[in-house]
């Protein structure tokens, strides 16, 4: 009995192998394209030990951190109001404690710093009440975040999650909520090299025309965290501890001025 790969034509096995061997390089590319992403996704923007530190000892808030975020909880005086935060693309969470942990204490307002899946936010499809449900006592939520953190806050918003408000650090919408009544606080810098003063600007008629808006002189884009020099970023012209007051003070003025609880 002859094998029938014997009567197969010389051609059609050559055909074959060259199939196989594009499909075999094909699957290779693909399986290094998959590493390579997973590889600089969680090759993430550290938080500074120090400024973290600070806040995880600051007496005034309690910190606990879970799977999928950092709860700051006020001591005393809480409010019933909450502050979803998502951190920028590939920028620890831990790095945005010290600059929240004043507002946080002086203005009562319990802070979930998320932990966005692959740390990009756009890639978190979790609903909001994965995050809020570790604060059942705030009634009243709003939600923002960091550079893409913050872009990704406004799709939720938009996505019929019953927040009352969005807070910006360094970003702006990228989707309309200009028709909502959502109170809006824009807090960005002067010199920030990525959500630049003229790209804020230019998304300024997708949100809604009472938004406040804070420009704060000499901060860059990484002011907003404590993580290191970013690339592409402007270089900051103002100490750290001024960008920390200044974010404090513009979200005391926004929530005394929204009517919030606890104030």
């Amino acid at each position: 009995m002859t094998n029938a790969a014997e009567h197969e034509p010389a051609h059609e096995r050559s055909t074959g192998r060259r199939v196989i061997r594009i499909l075999l390089a094909v699957l290779t590319v693909l399986v290094l394209i998959v590493v390579g992403f997973l590889v600089w996704a969680n090759t993430v923007m550290q938080g500074e030990r120090p400024a973290a530190l600070e806040a995880w000892t600051d007496d005034r808030v309690s910190i606990e951190s879970f799977d999928d975020s950092v709860v700051m909880t006020p001591v005393d005086a809480a409010s019933d109001r909450g502050l979803v935060f998502i951190p920028g693309a590939k920028v620890d969470p831990y790095a945005y404690l010290a600059k929240l942990v004043d507002a946080a204490a002086e203005t009562g307002t319990t802070v979930v710093i998320t932990k966005p899946t692959l740390n990009l936010a756009f890639f978190d499809q979790r609903p909001l009440d994965t995050f809020t449900s570790h604060a059942p006592d705030v009634d009243e939520w709003y939600i923002g975040g960091h550079s893409l953190g913050g872009v990704r806050a406004c799709m939720m918003a938009a996505d019929g999650e019953e927040v009352a408000g969005l807070v910006f650090f360094g970003s702006y919408c990228a989707n309309d909520v200009s028709g909502t009544d959502l109170a809006v606080l824009s807090i960005s810098g002067s010199e920030d090299g990525l959500s630049t003063p003229d790209k804020i600007e230019g998304a300024a008629h997708l949100v809604p025309a009472d938004t406040t808006y804070v420009e704060i002189e000499g901060a860059n884009h990484a002011s907003f965290g404590n993580y290191g020099v970013q690339p592409g970023d402007g270089v900051a012209t103002i100490p750290d501890g001024d960008v920390r007051a200044a974010i404090t003070d513009a979200l005391v003025a926004f929530w005394g001025d929204s009517g919030a609880s606890g104030e």
